[in-house]
């Protein structure tokens, strides 16, 4: 069995700028680490609520993947 080889995409940093799912996973990835770092803080908000937003955020992003993104090919 070959080992798998990891290649970036030869348009990757246009990719990283405009598509959605990649702006989406940066979101979530913020509010990961606002669940994290709210609570040293006080109890301002509701417990769980960066944790939804982080998921939503996923969601958002996986369906992202899916969804066709015209500006990309510009």
């Amino acid at each position: 069995m070959t080992t798998p080889t990891f290649c970036l995409l030869d348009d990757w940093r246009k990719i990283a700028r405009r598509a959605w799912s990649i702006r989406l996973s940066i979101v979530a990835a913020i509010f990961t680490a606002a669940e994290v770092v709210v609570p040293l803080f006080g109890d301002v908000l509701p417990r769980g609520v960066f944790v939804l937003l982080a998921f939503s955020a996923s969601i958002g992003a996986a369906i992202a993947r899916l969804v066709a993104q015209p500006e990309m090919h510009r």
